[in-house]
């Protein structure tokens, strides 16, 4: 199977999960062709924009930031991501993401199901 750039659909969340602006969500793979899983996308963050504080139940969440610069937060403690690095969030886990940069913050979200 070959999904095609132009067939990837488009998404925008408006305060995603509590957040503030808009959430751009490319969903590389439809959740419909989903094995195992139930997000596989690329998600912008523009300058102001954020995923609210949200907490992950039987499944773990990866980031891998693309490009831009962001703030994510987890158990309290903000720490600043670049292109290259990786945010892993587990069962039972919390985050949050910004962007409070003048650039876009671009990353691949990831989320596996827990066996």
């Amino acid at each position: 199977m070959v999904i095609k750039n132009e067939n990837q659909k488009i998404d925008v969340n408006v305060k995603m999960r509590g957040g503030t602006g808009e959430a751009i969500i490319k969903h590389i793979i439809d959740n419909r062709e989903l094995c195992h899983s139930r997000l596989f996308s690329t998600i912008t963050l523009k300058k102001g924009c954020s995923i609210g504080t949200h907490t992950h139940l039987q499944e773990t969440e990866y980031y891998y930031i693309l490009s831009g610069e962001g703030v994510v937060t987890e158990k309290s403690v903000s720490t600043t991501v670049k292109a290259g690095d990786v945010v892993i969030t587990g069962d039972q886990e919390s985050h949050s993401i910004e962007n409070k940069a003048d650039e876009d913050l671009v990353f691949i979200a990831l989320i596996l199901l827990n066996d």
